[in-house]
């Protein structure tokens, strides 16, 4: 095997630095040679070389489906990566409710919710509920926390009263409709509603999604978030050692 150069990292597929990708994506053409020959074209346009389309798919009404394969010349320097980090460590479920034991002289109390027109709860119930996610017990199991889930659909205005009768101390957000950065425009508008209603500096906010990171996060106005795949502990790990003593 040649040498990684780690200022110029290509994609692969079958052999190192073939530079191999696979794009899936839908255009509005109807399906037919014409609808494949438009994402060849496409993926040129995006300075993608040799694209081959492996598969095409009818979706009716004049939109066609397809999977396209191509070799990218681009390179990255990944010598130059600048990533934005927890500054927490990753703490197993006994080791956080020592700690939490520790600062804290009462459970504390975490209020979660999908909000705005989101309806998908599959991700707050998994870090919430008591069965969790891939093994990883929810936040509902730990002593040290008191848990609400308000489910799905929760107006900005209705979760901040919740968390004033609750008294919360964090606050976890779901977002995983992201048409239009819909999810993006709902989030900044709860920090901005939380700001005027002078109870941001109260509460912990943390926010998860498919599309979120911890980057995109802060620059919402959040003190974290977590894309897929996050693990209960990590959260409740998170919060016990960010929030001060109570």
């Amino acid at each position: 095997m040649s040498a990684i150069d780690p200022k110029h990292v290509r994609a692969y597929g079958d052999t190192l630095n073939d530079g191999q990708i696979m794009l899936s994506f839908s255009l509005p053409v109807p399906f037919g040679e014409e609808a494949k020959e438009a994402a060849r074209q496409l993926c040129r346009q995006m300075g993608l070389e040799a694209p081959q389309v492996y598969h095409a798919h009818d979706l009716g009404e004049g939109f066609t489906y397809l999977v396209v394969y191509a070799r990218s010349p681009h390179t990255v320097d990944t010598t130059q990566l600048r990533v934005t980090k927890m500054a927490t460590a990753q703490l197993g479920k006994d080791a956080i409710e020592a700690l939490a034991a520790q600062k804290f002289t009462r459970r504390l109390r975490v209020l979660g919710a999908c909000t705005g027109d989101d309806a998908h709860t599959v991700g707050i119930d998994a870090i919430l509920n008591v069965k969790g996610y891939n093994g990883d017990k929810g936040l509902e199991a730990y002593h040290c926390l008191s848990v609400k889930n308000l489910g799905a659909q929760v107006t900005n205005e209705r979760l901040l009263q919740e968390a004033r009768a609750f008294q919360a101390d964090v606050i976890l957000v779901s977002q995983i409709v992201t048409q239009k950065d819909c999810h993006r425009s709902n989030l900044a508008a709860l920090i901005d509603l939380a700001e005027a209603d002078g109870v941001r500096q109260d509460v912990l906010f943390i926010c998860g999604g498919p599309r979120l990171s911890h980057q995109v996060a802060l620059e919402l106005g959040f003190d974290a978030g977590f894309g897929a795949g996050t693990l209960p502990s990590q959260v409740a790990g998170f919060l016990v050692q960010q929030l001060p003593p109570r």
